[in-house]
């Protein structure tokens, strides 16, 4: 399979105008001050269907002959690339059938059939949702739109390079997340045309990318064409943990007022682990399609880690009034009770004792101390339950 060329990328430009759009680059003294350099944050997340994919999938869509797409199109998704190919589809007037991993976000499931498309949940990894993809391809005559092993579609990726170039002259660095590579292989072709010298660092979720809340980017490896394109052009290939990527996607709620999904938020979490490796540094937002169910337990997650949740056990004698000391105490602190449980029974505790266990709202890992402290020096013996970055 060729590789796509600089002038792919230019000509994938003109396919996609009144499709795709060109989405905004915001810079971040948030993020800036934190890792010290200029920081800038491209909002694919913005991008309709809420994420980069749309760009490839209408660059290979808009590609077919009148026989193809009358055939109709087939795909394989963890959720971001159906959407895409549903939405083109439903533009183009194609017809499309979506192959999706049985635990596929159903956000995302919900989103691809609202577009259009028909949706077949198989397989518990998006390489098994792959295999059934290719089997009713070849088997139905329908064209396999790949989510990125395929050079109209690293092309169309590719336009986000050039919309990089031409809004960031003073960016020495670029952070994009990598999953099958599509993504990166683009904007990796355009911008070393364009600016050779510049920094290109690709951010994978763990070492595999299986059991991770990047999703978009959760596939086993990137593909052959890909990968080939990544080895020669990528600077350096870094691996981020789901820990990192929660803290990003919370701060960019919090600063940004983005929300952002795991694969999207891998690039901020490289670069707040201090992966970068360079400086001012753009931070590539790859997407926004995170289920709801899963924002919440992920910024619960991230929270606690920052030190703005505190869960912790104690004791108090089982007698009128001695609870109510303890809640002044905590009030006395600043701290907000969100619920206490009481438990009566168990391993350490006296027959004239309760235990008691508090989830308390904080400001940050300062102040956990100090509350911890200011029980500790009241005589009551404090056990953290809850995991931070900052101890306990």
């Amino acid at each position: 399979m060729t590789e796509p060329t600089l002038a792919d990328i230019e000509a994938a430009r003109q396919k996609i105008a009144g499709h795709a759009r060109e989405t905004p680059v915001h810079s971040s003294e948030t993020f800036g001050r934190i890792v010290g350099t200029r920081v800038w944050l491209k909002a694919e997340n913005l991008q309709r269907t809420g994420s980069f994919k749309i760009r490839g999938a209408v660059n290979k869509l808009t590609s077919l002959g009148e026989a193809e797409r009358a055939a109709g199109v087939i795909a394989a998704s963890a959720g971001n690339h159906g959407q895409a190919v549903a939405f083109a589809a439903r533009e183009l007037g194609i017809r499309a059938t979506v192959f999706m991993p049985q635990e596929a976000p159903m956000a995302k499931v919900e989103a691809t059939r609202n577009y259009g498309a028909d949706t077949v949940l198989t397989g518990a990894m998006f390489d098994d949702a792959l295999a059934e993809a290719l089997a009713q391809a070849a088997e139905t005559g329908a064209t396999f739109v790949h989510a990125f092993e395929d050079a109209a579609i690293i092309a169309g990726q590719g336009t986000i390079g050039l919309e990089l170039a031409e809004r960031l002259p003073d960016a020495k660095t670029f952070l994009v997340p990598v999953g099958g590579g599509g993504l990166a292989a683009g904007i990796a072709i355009a911008l070393r045309a364009l600016r050779p010298g510049v920094r290109l660092v690709g951010v994978q979720a763990g070492k595999t990318g299986h059991g991770t809340i990047a999703d978009g980017i959760a596939v086993k490896h990137p593909g052959e064409l890909t990968m080939g394109i990544l080895d020669r052009l990528l600077d350096d290939l870094v691996h981020i943990d789901d820990d990192a990527i929660a803290e990003a996607i919370v701060l960019l709620l919090e600063r940004s007022k983005l929300v952002v999904e795991g694969a999207g938020a891998a690039s901020v979490a490289a670069l707040l682990r201090g992966l970068a490796g360079g400086p001012d540094v753009c931070a590539l937002l790859s997407g926004g399609n995170i289920d709801p169910t899963l924002l919440v337990q992920v910024v619960r997650h991230g929270l606690t880690r920052s030190g703005r949740y505190l869960v912790l056990r104690t004791r108090v004698l089982d007698r009128p009034g001695q609870l109510l000391k303890l809640i002044e105490l905590v009030a006395a602190e600043r701290g907000n009770i969100i619920a206490i449980n009481h438990r009566r029974e168990g391993v350490g505790l006296d027959v004239v004792e309760t235990g008691v266990e508090l989830t308390l709202q904080t400001r940050d890992e300062e102040h956990c101390r100090a509350l911890v402290d200011a029980l500790e020096a009241r005589g009551y013996p404090v056990e953290v339950t809850t995991s931070r970055s900052g101890g306990s």
